[in-house]
């Protein structure tokens, strides 16, 4: 019989789980329980703190709604959420706008608007356009493709944080003509802390971390044939612009709000134009890193019958 100790308890555990029928379950739970144990012996983990993560992990999921996705939020914290987008844009075989984080936020069946419509139902900040091009790598339109377009409002809240969650405001669905442009309205968005009164919140309190993220406009745009993009554009000059606490700028995605473009099909209001490129689809995975909360919740309730298979 092996005696099982702080040295010989990773190879008994990985030993053990070594019939697991799905290959790529076995490795990603085999170098899981190897990270998890050195983590615990690098800092000498005390069963106090390991209960302490424990009530901490129960009371995210305890957070968690159809509407509300703290793990999700968690993870976009400490930078797993951006790092996973990096490791996605890097198996493309072609090059394609940087991704951006799917954030908490995101709702499925969004309302679909026709271009040049404003998705400000309810709330009334400065108005500004959105427009530009949808293109492939070879800067050929791309035909009705889909974009989903949500945002914070003129005081950093979600419609999910502001009504009742059934109502959708600052949300929209377009497609391009065809020579894949857009064009719509919006308003201003304003920079907003995270959502503080979880755990996610108490822990970004004990880093001396600000919680702040800044002024920014979601993107997910998709084509028959092409890799669905999730990304976002982050106003120039918000504070928070070097600082994000979800980690989600890239420079590329940084953009001004001018008051007069030449080409813009907006007049009188402030506009911004951004050109997206979507690289051809390698296989049919989409790639988000999140989902609409209440998918979560479904398939989390599935999720016995999904590991068994």
């Amino acid at each position: 019989m092996r005696a099982i100790d702080e040295n010989t308890i990773t190879d008994a555990a990985i030993e053990q789980m070594s019939s697991t029928r799905n290959p790529r379950l076995k490795e990603i739970m085999a170098a899981a329980v190897r990270h998890l144990h050195a983590f615990a012996r690098e800092v000498e983990l005390t069963p106090e703190e390991w209960l302490e993560g424990i009530k901490f992990l129960t009371a995210t999921g305890q957070m968690c709604t159809a509407y509300r996705q703290e793990f999700v939020l968690l993870s976009d914290t400490m930078g797993l959420s951006s790092l996973v987008n990096s490791l996605h844009d890097k198996r493309g075989t072609e090059a394609n706008t940087k991704s951006s984080l799917l954030g908490p936020f995101y709702r499925q069946d969004s309302p679909t608007f026709q271009l040049g419509e404003s998705i400000a139902v309810k709330a009334k900040g400065p108005a500004i356009g959105l427009y530009g091009r949808v293109t492939n790598t070879a800067g050929e339109g791309v035909p009705n493709a889909s974009i989903e377009i949500w945002q914070p409002d003129e005081d950093g809240d979600y419609d999910l944080q502001k009504h009742d969650p059934k109502e959708m405001d600052l949300r929209g669905r377009f497609f391009t003509d065809a020579e894949g442009r857009y064009y719509l309205r919006t308003i201003r968005p304003l920079g907003y802390m995270i959502p503080m009164d979880g755990p996610v919140g108490d822990l970004i309190r004990a880093q001396g971390r600000h919680g702040f993220r800044p002024a920014h406009i979601h993107f997910l745009i998709g084509a028959p044939g092409y890799r669905e993009v999730v990304t976002a554009l982050y106003l120039a000059g918000d504070d928070h612009i070097d600082s994000d606490t979800v980690f989600g700028v890239t420079d590329s995605l940084v953009v001004d709000i001018r008051d007069k473009n030449q080409d813009s099909p907006f007049n009188g209001i402030p506009s911004i134009r951004y050109d997206f490129t979507l690289a051809a689809a390698k296989d049919g995975h989409s790639g988000r890193v999140g989902a609409d909360p209440s998918q979560i919740v479904a398939s989390g309730q599935n999720g016995k019958a999904a590991i068994k298979n």
